[in-house]
């Protein structure tokens, strides 16, 4: 393994705002689309009361506790931690004229913090959360003046970062608003095919303007967009499966064609047309989505099967899409196949279709881990999952794939984007805090600790080819 990482590869960790932060409405912070999510994103939109409360409004406190954290990534000696910014800690109703300080000062601290140990920040301009204050006046990315009040933040935070930030995201898995509107667009989930991809149009076109904005502000800057992985084969040889597999990856690589080359694709005028889709797009927007992404970044988790007679099959549910069982894979506790050599298929398909630098900004795997009587944690499951993966991402790099880096998630434990659990556990550092929010919230290193930090050191080279 040795030598096939570039030298100044970006190893480490991803978590999201609304994950780990908690202080939900500290300083000034406006009520988020996640803060109605109280059972994760395919629960019920719960409207808040005076004194009701959900996990996630202290998650694991990393507002509060980021300098053990980040001194922790240290000590793996992190080149790199994604994370994102919470949009109504900027502006906590979404269409305020100026931004809240006291919520640009906490990432001033974050980002600071980060520095001292030399950990460059990734960032994410939204996931999975947008100020709930554009729902409920605007419709969410329904409403095309969204895209000017996200503008407005994308360039306050460029302004305000761009000595310490050079590496952004636009939207986390922005394919998923397919799946769950809410969540990603602000629309009822109920929405029809057309309100829904009339909302992600407004959405593309202002992560365009954002890439214009991070281009002129951030000269010296990256900006990649982000995609849920969702790479999936033919069940089998069947022409019919095959030409469905194809179908069903377009909806997704959709995403990252519009903003990898910068119009839509003739295969969705013709999906638009045949289901009757109607999509307003202006001359001016035209014109917006020519301004490209500098890299494409990713999550990976599973891959999954595709046939055109589907009905006969059962179906195996990831974080947010349904696909038929490979049953040629084995699966986690939580049904999601674990397929790595996916992963360097995954990334030569994109490098293939995009020629652009990749960067892996999630992969892990959620289990229940079990704290030993001497307080040790030995989970090596994480490591076989992620020693395979990284083995396959090298082999891709061999291939001639760009990697960029690759960010774990959840590098510490955190909240579960799709079930708001805290016993899936990612992280290779434990926070004591179950599922109904009691617990001391220390932190303790697991046995993945070690390995990756070994990982890191070595720049690949301790990993193990195990096939």
């Amino acid at each position: 393994m040795n030598g096939k990482f570039p030298q100044h590869f970006l190893w480490g960790g991803a978590v999201a705002a609304n994950q780990v932060e908690g202080a939900y409405q500290a300083d000034g912070k406006g009520l988020s689309t996640s803060d109605l999510q109280p059972q994760g994103i395919f629960g019920a939109i719960t409207p808040r009361t005076a004194g009701d409360s959900g996990i996630k409004d202290v998650a694991i406190d990393f507002y509060h506790r980021y300098p053990e954290d980040i001194a922790l990534f240290a000590e793996m000696g992190f080149k790199c931690l994604r994370t994102s910014i919470a949009w109504s800690r900027i502006f906590p109703q979404g269409d305020e004229e100026m931004p809240n300080e006291a919520g640009l000062a906490f990432y001033d601290r974050l980002f600071d913090e980060m520095a001292k140990y030399g950990i460059q920040p990734l960032i994410t301009l939204s996931h999975y959360e947008m100020p709930y204050g554009l729902v409920k006046h605007y419709g969410g990315w329904g409403d095309r003046r969204t895209i000017d009040f996200f503008e407005r933040y994308a360039r306050t935070v460029f302004e305000r970062y761009k000595h310490k930030v050079k590496h952004w995201l636009t939207f986390n898995e922005i394919n998923m608003s397919l799946h769950a509107p809410f969540t990603g667009v602000g629309l009822p989930q109920e929405s029809d095919k057309s309100a829904i991809y009339q909302a992600i149009h407004h959405q593309l076109v202002a992560s365009a303007r954002a890439v214009k904005a991070c281009h002129e502000i951030v000269p010296e800057g990256k900006i990649g967009n982000m995609l849920l992985g969702g790479i999936l084969y033919p069940l089998s040889c069947k022409p019919e499966d095959l030409l469905e597999t194809q179908r069903q990856n377009r909806d997704w690589l959709f995403f990252g064609d519009v903003q990898a080359r910068g119009y839509y694709p003739a295969y969705m005028q013709r999906f638009f047309r045949e289901n009757g889709i109607q999509v307003a797009i202006t001359e001016e927007d035209r014109q917006t989505l020519r301004e490209t992404i500098d890299f494409i970044s990713f999550s990976y988790y599973m891959s999954g099967c595709v046939t055109a007679d589907p009905a006969q099959y059962e179906t195996a549910r990831g974080n947010i899409l349904d696909m038929v069982p490979n049953p040629h894979l084995a699966s986690s506790e939580w049904g999601w196949q674990i397929d790595p050599i996916g992963l360097r298929y995954l990334l030569n398909v994109l490098y293939d279709r995009y020629q652009k630098p990749l960067f892996i900004v999630e992969n892990g795997l959620g289990a229940k881990d079990r704290v030993e009587a001497d307080g040790s944690i030995h989970d090596d499951y994480r490591i076989n999952y992620l020693n395979d993966h990284l083995v396959q991402v090298a082999e891709a790099i061999d291939d001639g794939v760009e990697v960029m880096g690759y960010t774990s998630w959840g590098p510490i434990d955190l909240v579960s984007a799709s079930k708001a659990e805290m016993s899936k556990r990612y992280g290779f550092i434990h926070v004591d805090r179950d599922d109904a929010g009691n617990g001391s919230l220390d932190r303790r290193r697991k046995k993945s600790f070690y390995w990756y930090r070994d990982v890191i050191h070595s720049n690949g080279a301790s990993l193990k080819d195990r096939r």
